[in-house]
């Protein structure tokens, strides 16, 4: 795991365009008839037959690969293109019994608070608990804020969440702490959280929107520290190893003692 940074991700299958028929070369090993008075050759030359079929097989190829070309492609090549267009194949659909049995808290809702020009603008994610959409930057503003990335198959991930489950508990209402599910299996998340007793609000990011937007590197865990005004005071690449650690980096990046 690399040192702490402030600087502030499966192909898709793609469908190949079908490829052109080959042409056989003509040749003069064609069987030839008997006729009275010799052998049959059209008027021009012995091998002007053989230039006229040559001629209509040409034909015949290029009118195939204009086909396939324009128009000729597969059901199969037709989806293979689109999900290249689309990027991630969407996430399983999860369930509100999932939902439920994860006992998350509800997401922070707008305040209607000014916020700054934060690299979060513009990123609307899904809730864990309800699956509602939630405007980061404006659901954040008037708070401190530390977002907390993670995925289910995360090792490091599973030994701190619990942590800041008992940080959040310490602040209280001073700092919002916010858990951002970096992988698109949300159903294997909620067990994992369920699992863990980390009863955090969080929001779905399948496509590591976040992690993007921050300039941080394809590890996890990530922690983000954001200011009120929706600004990135440091984005912190390493596990927290106790609550106490928690709480001194807050302290001394966001000004907040808990």
């Amino acid at each position: 795991m690399s040192a702490e940074s402030s600087s502030g991700g499966a192909g898709s299958p793609s469908g190949g365009e079908p490829t052109p028929v080959g042409l056989s070369k003509a040749t003069d090993s064609g069987a030839s008839g008997s006729y009275p008075g010799g052998e049959l050759k059209p008027p021009g030359g012995g091998n002007g037959w053989r230039w006229a079929v040559a001629g209509v097989v040409i034909a015949l190829a290029v009118g195939i690969v204009a086909w396939s070309v324009v128009g000729g492609k597969s059901d199969d090549e037709s989806a293979g293109t689109a999900s290249t267009a689309a990027g991630t194949p969407p996430a399983a659909a999860v369930s509100a019994a999932d939902r439920a049995a994860a006992a998350l808290a509800t997401c922070p809702q707008p305040t209607g608070a000014p916020v700054a020009d934060s690299p979060l603008r513009g990123i609307t994610l899904n809730c864990l608990a309800d699956g509602a959409p939630v405007d980061l930057t404006a659901a954040l503003a008037d708070k401190p804020a530390l977002l907390n990335l993670w995925a289910y198959w995360c090792g490091p991930c599973a030994e701190e969440l619990p942590l800041l489950q008992r940080y959040s508990e310490q602040a209280g209402g001073a700092v919002t702490v916010l858990t951002v599910h970096s992988d698109p299996g949300t159903a294997k998340g909620l067990s994992r959280l369920a699992g863990l007793g980390v009863h955090l609000p969080g929001v779905e990011d399948p496509n590591s929107q976040v992690r993007t937007a921050v300039r941080a590197p394809a590890v996890l865990p990530i922690s983000v520290l954001v200011r009120a005004d929706g600004t990135v005071a440091k984005v912190v690449v390493r596990p927290f190893t106790s609550v106490e650690d928690i709480s001194a980096t807050v302290a001394a990046e966001l000004g907040v003692r808990a």
